[in-house]
């Protein structure tokens, strides 16, 4: 009888371990809470990306300052200029001493004279070392004292009567040499009567296209020991006239 009971024993052991091992495999259908935190993927802060992200999105090249973006575009280049420049104006010959004296010069945007186109032959052959102010802006900056007699021939002439007169720049500078492409000054100064004069400017581009210039006037009174200042009524204000400069490619 304790063999049987001792048997039944047996057999209710064995039962009670195969189920307890049964229930230990079988899945859960509801995961616990833990679980889903581990699935749940993680939020991306507010205004940035995930790590994921951040692992996946291509690396940007670092911008190099140095680098300047493609200019194909070359620097504009001045070009040998061609043609002439003719400056004229109607000159009214003046009764009396200390006048008539007058020049014609062209200058760069620098102030450095090219070349000059025509000077009293009075004044440039001598008459500046006696009367000083006669057309001493041109002196000047021509360095008159210094210039050797074939230049004083090469520019001097004589004194020109009532009427059109017309100076031509072949666009050489003192040199010979054909100057380039861009803006020059012309001058025109007349000696009115002793220290009055008269100075007409204008700046015109020498390039491919034909320019007209109408000169500025100023005058300027001055007196001296022998007269008295000119005035803006006074009749000399009429030897030089109204100053147009052409360039004709």
């Amino acid at each position: 009888m304790k063999i049987v009971f001792v048997i039944v024993g047996v057999v209710s052991c064995l039962l009670l371990f195969a189920c307890s091992g049964d229930t230990a495999t079988v899945p859960d259908d509801t995961p616990s809470v833990a679980n889903e935190s581990l699935a749940a993927p993680e939020e991306p802060s507010q205004g940035g990306a995930s790590q994921d992200e951040l692992q996946e999105a291509p690396a940007t090249p670092e911008s190099t300052p140095d680098q300047q973006p493609d200019d194909n575009s070359e620097s504009e280049t001045a070009l040998p200029a061609t043609g002439e420049v003719i400056i004229s104006f109607e000159y009214t010959k003046q009764s009396g001493p200390a006048s008539n004296q007058h020049a014609v010069w062209i200058e760069d945007l620098d102030g450095r004279l090219i070349k000059s186109l025509f000077a009293s032959r009075w004044t440039a052959n001598g008459g500046f070392a006696t009367r000083p102010d006669s057309i001493a802006l041109w002196a000047e900056r021509a360095a008159l004292a210094n210039m050797s007699s074939a230049d004083v021939d090469a520019v001097a002439g004589a004194t020109p009567s009532t009427g059109l007169q017309s100076y031509t720049w072949d666009l050489t500078d003192l040199s010979g040499e054909t100057v380039l492409q861009g803006d020059y000054v012309f001058f025109v100064e007349g000696t009115l009567r002793w220290k009055s004069f008269v100075l007409i400017s204008g700046v015109i581009t020498i390039g491919d296209e034909p320019v007209t210039v109408q000169g500025d006037a100023v005058f300027h009174y001055e007196s001296s020991d022998r007269y008295d200042a000119l005035t803006a009524d006074s009749v000399e204000n009429n030897m030089i006239g109204a100053v147009t400069a052409v360039f004709v490619p």
